[in-house]
């Protein structure tokens, strides 16, 4: 624990203040509460008191928890495959995603990558919206073509003033109104992924002109 808050505290210099106010206040109140509601009774007044204490702990784990996923978060935010590792290791219950990307641009590194849940089909693009906007719509036509009745949303991961954070992908998936049941759920997960994936393919390379090299 110690060691999560050393990290927290050198990525978010506020996690600090967050942290000491979560601890501090439910004290005060459990304090306050104790002398206001305890008539004299002293262990109404240590109850109080205690009562006080274990919230506030209780508190500032969580505020500790939070503060140190975003940290987490913050240091791999901009990089290649940063969406993966969070669809490998954060999603919420009945979300399945897959940490390889089902398209990306050899040249920028910019991918798209695709979740399944109660809310259908989410397509999520990696990079700056002037480059992956096109991946992205190519996908959700894809999709579309072969689950015309799953609903497909699309969100955008990148630099851009609109974008969705790296830390709120979880959390914008959840919002996402559930429409499937968990069996369709399963069902278009299976399906999706024996789909091939839409890898570029290297620049000057012609797949029709390539030769079997001959044995000598």
């Amino acid at each position: 624990m110690w060691q999560v808050f050393q990290m927290t505290r050198r990525y978010d210099s506020k996690a600090v203040w967050y942290i000491g106010a979560g601890l501090v206040v439910p004290i005060l109140v459990g304090v306050v509460a104790a002398f206001l509601l305890s008539s004299g009774n002293v262990l109404t007044t240590v109850l109080w008191i205690v009562a006080g204490v274990f919230g506030g702990v209780l508190v500032a784990l969580i505020i500790l928890g939070r503060r140190a996923e975003r940290a987490a978060y913050s240091q791999i935010t901009g990089q290649a495959g940063a969406v993966g590792a969070v669809l490998r290791s954060s999603l919420k219950r009945g979300w399945r995603g897959s940490e390889l990307p089902v398209a990306v641009n050899a040249k920028t590194q910019d991918a798209v990558y695709r979740a399944v849940g109660r809310g259908g089909i989410v397509i999520i693009s990696e990079g700056p919206r002037s480059r992956t906007t096109r991946m992205l719509d190519e996908e959700r036509r894809r999709i579309a073509k072969l689950f015309p009745n799953v609903p497909v949303t699309t969100l955008s991961v990148g630099p851009d003033a609109d974008s969705t954070p790296l830390h709120k992908v979880p959390r914008a998936l959840t919002k996402v109104k559930p429409v499937l049941t968990k069996a369709e759920v399963l069902a278009v997960s299976n399906r999706l992924s024996s789909l091939p994936a839409t890898m570029p393919i290297p620049k000057g390379v012609d797949p029709l002109k390539v030769r079997s090299q001959r044995a000598r």
